[in-house]
């Protein structure tokens, strides 16, 4: 990292202590911009490192509601609405135990580039709060969305600031928040939440298009290396939304799912994922609300309490899950196993440790800001429907999200040769994301 770009992470340190996800978020970015900022010295004239690593506005407020017995429960809402140069600011809503400030900047620093590599008009931002559905009943989970919406709904908008999805935050989360917005606004907030059912604002392919996106992406980082997803073995960890439909995906396509899990452990699955093993974990994880043990346990797989999916070995890695989830100690494992390609599913789920091995050992690696863009692009195909009240084919979307997808490799590639390093994704995907949105803040003036 050369002495000016050390001066702003040390900056950012200084300013945000403790805030740990945000300061790895940061540091990843910034050590892979040097190149360009050397090619384009008006960035450090106009100071735009400064200002990209510093979010324009943070939300955050008490979100008081009433548990099944009556009682009077208190959580914290938070919005990070961080740069707005290209779009209104995009990004999901993570309601989990974990989220608190650092997360959300880590969240919403990541996204700025993730929608600029879609190629839409859309900013970067991140919300949610510490609330964990989890074990609420539905009615706890209503209560809570309709106040937590008793605030947002003055900082949102569709030319402001559009909210989806994100861990914890589904079909059912969505639908609240966006009744509790019609009834508080009063007026409909089709083009103000993404993530909405089909029937009322939402776009087809919506749910499995992170997921579907993320595979697309690594199909297209094997046809650079002459190889096919067909008859592969891939691991993938989670079993979530982005989970369910890579391993969709992987397996029309050919390739066999070896692998899931959930925070509670881990499942084998040696001969790959059947069509009816995946109907099962959807109604297990979608409708039960239940844990992939009882998965492992309904069809005699082997399942490993408090394991990884990267423990059983595999040729390609599928992260799905929640960041920083593979390890140095995984990756080495991994290698050791045969491992060919990892292609992030979820945001940021491997550490730096884990990236410098897969790096050192010439394994191509994607980072989910190129390969999971998917869902944030489809996101953006729904505003694009509503804003001209219609809906698309399951197809059509379907059809767009897929050269997204491929659009996003090829300038994330063809950036990483132009800036010395082919097939260096991490490099690629930073420094594409980054210049769309610089050129935009110098563009218009130290204000953007």
């Amino acid at each position: 990292m050369d002495k000016y770009i050390e001066s702003v992470y040390q900056s950012v340190l200084e300013k945000d202590p403790l805030q740990k996800e945000f300061h790895q978020a940061v540091k990843e970015v910034l050590e892979s911009l040097e190149p360009a900022i050397k090619k384009y010295p008006v960035f450090k004239e106009h100071k735009i490192l400064e200002r990209i690593v510093e979010p324009e506005r943070v939300v955050m407020f008490r979100v008081p509601w009433k548990d099944r017995n009556g009682e009077i429960q208190i959580n914290r809402g938070y919005r990070v609405q961080f740069n707005s140069a290209i779009g209104p600011y995009k990004g999901g809503f993570r309601f989990h135990h974990t989220v608190y400030l650092g997360l959300l900047k880590f969240l919403g620093f990541e996204q700025i580039f993730k929608n600029s590599l879609t190629t839409l008009p859309m900013g970067g931002g991140k919300g949610g709060s510490d609330f964990d559905p989890h074990g609420k009943t539905d009615a706890e989970v209503e209560n809570f969305c309709h106040n937590f919406m008793m605030e947002m709904y003055r900082h949102i908008g569709q030319f402001v600031d559009v909210p989806a999805g994100d861990i914890g935050v589904g079909a059912r989360e969505i639908g609240y928040m966006y009744a509790a917005y019609r009834k508080i606004a009063n007026k409909h907030g089709t083009c103000v939440l993404t993530g909405k059912g089909y029937g009322w604002g939402g776009s087809l392919i919506r749910p499995e298009a992170t997921g579907y996106g993320a595979t697309y992406f690594l199909q297209e980082m094997l046809k650079t290396k002459g190889l096919d997803i067909k008859g592969k073995k891939v691991l993938i960890s989670g079993s979530g939304n982005v989970a369910q439909h890579a391993a969709y995906k992987v397996m029309e396509l050919g390739g066999k799912v070896c692998s899931l899990s959930d925070s509670s452990g881990a499942v084998h699955i040696p001969d790959g994922l059947t069509e009816e093993q995946w109907k099962y974990v959807m109604e297990l994880k979608n409708v039960r609300r239940g844990r992939i043990k009882e998965f492992a346990e309904e069809y005699n797989l082997e399942y490993v309490a408090g394991g990884k999916s990267w423990q059983f070995g595999g040729e390609i890695a599928m992260p799905c899950a929640t960041q920083n989830e593979l390890d140095g100690k995984d990756a080495e494992h991994l290698v050791d196993s045969g491992l060919i390609i990892v292609c992030e599913g979820a945001n940021m789920p491997c550490t730096p440790e884990a990236v410098e091995i897969f790096q050192e050992k010439g394994i191509p690696f994607a980072p989910g800001k190129a390969a999971n863009a998917g869902g944030v692009a489809t996101s953006g195909l729904e505003m694009s429907q509503n804003s001209m009240r219609m809906f698309w084919s399951r197809e059509e979307v379907d059809r767009r999200l897929h050269e997204i997808m491929v659009n996003i490799h090829r300038n994330v590639y063809e950036t990483s040769k132009e800036f010395g390093d082919p097939g260096n994704y991490v490099l690629g995907a930073n420094i594409a994301g980054f210049l769309k949105v610089a050129k935009a803040m110098v563009a218009q003036g130290y204000l953007a």
